[in-house]
């Protein structure tokens, strides 16, 4: 499988000591010729090399999933 990952940023993780949000972008996340994917992973820690969640968005979902984000954001 495939893989190349660039680094976009790093977040802090509030409520944690040393735990980070990680997003980046992943070239064929699936094999050969898969779509790319914008990869947000969550450490709780920041201690291990892979995250304890994770998720993988498809390049035509990120704009609905951004606008679903600042709708949770307007509730909380």
């Amino acid at each position: 499988m495939s893989k190349s990952s660039q680094a976009v940023t790093t977040i802090a993780l509030s409520g944690t000591q040393n735990g980070k949000i990680e997003v980046a972008t992943l070239q064929e996340p699936y094999g050969a010729k898969s779509e790319p994917v914008a990869s947000i992973g969550i450490f709780l820690s920041g201690s291990s090399d892979e995250p304890d969640w994770k998720v993988h968005i498809p390049k035509a979902n990120i704009d609905e999933v951004i606008a679903a984000l600042n709708e949770a954001k307007n509730v909380l």
